[in-house]
C-alpha cells in the first residue's frame, strides 16, 4: 500500500486509484493532470525529447506503480512490453512459459525461438514440480496465473524460488488479475507486465501496455529498452488509462460479483461439459458439449454479449478461443472465453442462458 503523507496509515488499493498521479494540491491547481501533447523540449531539463519522458506518462506510472508496489514503465501496446522483456534473454537463453497463455506471448516466444534468438520451453503450469524441473538452466521465467484461456493458477512464489535459485528472472503477466486482486512482487517476482488495453483502462479504446518492478537496475536496463526503440505510449492514451484506472476497483469489484453469479448458474446448464473459473476475477472459461460447432453457434445467438477476441472492458464480450490457429491444441475446440463485464447481472444471465438454450443436443 501506498503512504499517504498526511497520515500513518497506508493506503489501501481503491483509494491508490483514486489518488495517485495527482498534481500537488495547490490553489487553482488542477485535478487532473492535463494531456502533454509536446515531442520536443527545452533543454537543460530530465527530458530534452519526447521519447525519453513526457509528464502525462509519469502520472500513469506513478498511479500504476504505487498499486502493484513498484515503479512502472508504460509501452504503446502490451506485446510491446512483452518484446523488451523478452530483450532481456540473451542469445540462445532458455524461456520458461506456460502452455496455455496469452496468443501473443506464445507467437513472439516461437518467432523469436525459429530464429534462432532464443530457446522456448512450454510447461503445464500447474506441475509446479515439472515446472520447478525446467527452471534449472533459464534465464527467464513467464508466468500467467490465471492462465489465458484455461484459468490455470500457478504457485508464483514457489516457481519464483525455483527460478531466483537457477539466476533466472521471473515475469508474471497480471493483467486478468490486475493489482486489486493479485500483487506478485509480493511473491518476489522481478517483472509484473499489464496488457493495459484491459482491465486497467477499462473501456475499450486503448492499445497501452506496462511493466512493473521494484528493481532499480532492471527498470533502467527496460526505460533505456523503450527510449531506444521508441515503444512509448501516446500521451492522449496514457490519460485515457490514468482516467479508467480512477474506477478499476468499481469496475473489478462489480464485474467479479457478476462473473461469480453467473457460474453458480452455468454449472447447471445442460449445453455444458465444463464451467472453468479460478474463484475470482471476471474471466469464465465454459466448454460447450457439442464442440467447436456450439461454442461458434453461441457466439452468433447473443444479443448483449458482444463476440470480439479482446477483455477487461464495461461490456461483456465472449469467443471461441480455438478459433486462432495459434491456440494451443490443448485447448477445448468447444471453449469460449467470457469477459463478463459490469452490465445488471440478470440481463447478462437472460442472454447468455437463452443463446445457450440453442445449443443443446
Amino acid at each position: 500500500m501506498a503512504a499517504d503523507p498526511t497520515s500513518s496509515s497506508p493506503l489501501r488499493p481503491g483509494t491508490i486509484a483514486v489518488t495517485a498521479g495527482r498534481p500537488e494540491k495547490t490553489p487553482d491547481a488542477p485535478l487532473n493532470v492535463p494531456i502533454t501533447m509536446a515531442s520536443t523540449y527545452v533543454a537543460g531539463g530530465d527530458v530534452e525529447y519526447g521519447r525519453y519522458g513526457n509528464p502525462t506518462w509519469t502520472a500513469l506510472e506513478d498511479a500504476l506503480g504505487a498499486l502493484e508496489g513498484g515503479r512502472c514503465l508504460t509501452f504503446s501496446s502490451g506485446l510491446a512490453a512483452a518484446s523488451t522483456v523478452l530483450d532481456l534473454v540473451g542469445a540462445d537463453g532458455k524461456v520458461v512459459a506456460p502452455r496455455h497463455a496469452y496468443t501473443g506471448t506464445i507467437m513472439q516466444l516461437a518467432d523469436l525461438e525459429s530464429r534462432g534468438r532464443l530457446r522456448a520451453e512450454l510447461v503445464d503450469i500447474t506441475d509446479t514440480e515439472a515446472v520447478v524441473a525446467a527452471c534449472a538452466d533459464a534465464a527467464l521465467v513467464w508466468l500467467e496465473s490465471p492462465t489465458n484461456p484455461a484459468l490455470e493458477i500457478a504457485d508464483i512464489a514457489t516457481i519464483t524460488a525455483a527460478a531466483h535459485e537457477a539466476g533466472a528472472y521471473v515475469v508474471v503477466d497480471n493483467t486478468f488479475a490486475t493489482p486489486l486482486l493479485q500483487r506478485p512482487l509480493e511473491d518476489g517476482v522481478d517483472l509484473v507486465l499489464h496488457s493495459a488495453t484491459k482491465y486497467l483502462a477499462g473501456h475499450s479504446d486503448v492499445q497501452m501496455g506496462a511493466i512493473v518492478t521494484r528493481d532499480d537496475d532492471l527498470h533502467a536496463v527496460l526505460k533505456g529498452r523503450r527510449d531506444l526503440v521508441g515503444a512509448i505510449p501516446g500521451p492522449f492514451e496514457a490519460w485515457l488509462t490514468l482516467r479508467g484506472l480512477r474506477t478499476l476497483h468499481l469496475r473489478v469489484e462489480r464485474a467479479q460479483a457478476n462473473a461469480q453469479e453467473l457460474v453458480r448458474r452455468l454449472a447447471e446448464h445442460p449445453a455444458l461439459s465444463e464451467v472453468r473459473y479460478p474463484g475470482f476475477g471476471a474471466i469464465v472459461s465454459i466448454v460447450l458439449s457439442q464442440g467447436e460447432v456450439a461454442g461458434d453457434l453461441l457466439s452468433r445467438k447473443t444479443r448483449l454479449w458482444v463476440h470480439a477476441t479482446s477483455l477487461g472492458g464495461v461490456e461483456s464480450t465472449l469467443e471461441r478461443r480455438r478459433r486462432w490457429k495459434a491456440e494451443a491444441a490443448t485447448i477445448p475446440a468447444g471453449l469460449v472465453r467470457l469477459s463478463v463485464g459490469v452490465e445488471d447481472v440478470e440481463d447478462l444471465w437472460e442472454d447468455l442462458r437463452a443463446a445457450l438454450d440453442g445449443c443443446v443436443g
